[in-house]
């Protein structure tokens, strides 16, 4: 298996059931950093019905593209008082993609 596993969480939103559930919002992306692609994707969010959906919004997206365009296509899809959140953590799940990257560079 070629593919690595990259995390974010932020804050779950007060007064939703997510914050009390979870109290974070994490998403959890598996990437092939051969391609760059999100090949899987989870999501702390309450139903089935919401994770699925997310991760079909972001499964197939091209990180060398930068995250843009995937907060914009969340933001615009996903219509839940989470998706700030969601977007923070996404956020983060990048940013250690990022530095995954930079870290195999570095490598002898």
């Amino acid at each position: 298996m070629e593919t690595i596993l990259v995390t974010g969480y932020s804050a779950a939103p007060k007064g939703t059931s997510m914050q009390t559930q979870y109290a974070h919002c994490g998403v959890v992306l598996e990437v092939d950093p051969r391609t760059e692609q999100v090949v899987g994707a989870e999501f702390t969010v309450i139903t089935g019905l919401a994770n699925d959906f997310l991760r079909r919004l972001v499964t197939g997206y091209d990180l060398s593209k930068g995250i843009g365009d995937l907060i914009e296509l969340i933001k615009t899809r996903y219509l839940a008082p989470s998706a700030d959140a969601m977007v923070v953590a996404l956020r983060g799940a990048f940013q250690r993609y990022r530095e995954y990257q930079a870290a195999q560079t570095t490598r002898p």
